[in-house]
């Protein structure tokens, strides 16, 4: 096992500023779609209208981008991607993956899958997300089934 020192428990980890720059711009989008839809007076109420639900859309669309995160309490960790959520106990976790060149964490799973964890990713903050991986790997290590192979 690394030296990573062990989080305190709960924990959640996510890309924060991946997190930031989407919501960001989704909200610069629909503020701007909107102000173009009521500035422009050849419009009709349901011209308008359209402008702003697609400006709604695009929003909701980033925010739904933003939503992956993993979670881990004392019982396991709860992976949240973009839609849907998978609740793990940490016997089931056998180990944590973030290879070079990976786009987010994947988790091995004592059933033979592989489950990708999007809550951790190397996007635009790769450092953080290397912490992140190590500190989730360590926790696995230390609360899983003990069934890992040494490294």
């Amino acid at each position: 096992m690394s030296a990573t020192r062990l989080p305190d428990l709960p924990v959640t980890f996510r890309p924060t500023r991946t997190r930031v720059v989407l919501l960001t711009v989704g909200t610069v989008m629909f503020a701007v779609i909107t102000a173009v839809a009521l500035a422009l007076e050849k419009l009709s109420p349901g011209e308008r209208a359209s402008f702003v639900l697609t400006a709604a859309l695009f929003l909701g669309v980033l925010a739904l981008l933003s939503r992956p995160k993993v979670e881990a309490d004392e019982t396991g960790v709860t992976v949240v991607n973009l839609t849907r959520t998978r609740r793990l106990a940490w016997a089931e976790i056998l180990r944590v993956n973030l290879r070079e060149g990976d786009p987010w964490v994947f988790l091995d799973l004592s059933d033979g899958t592989s489950l990708p964890a999007l809550g951790i990713q190397p996007g635009i903050a790769k450092q953080q997300a290397i912490r992140d991986a190590q500190a989730l790997r360590a926790l696995v290590e230390a609360r899983g089934s003990g069934t890992e192979e040494p490294r």
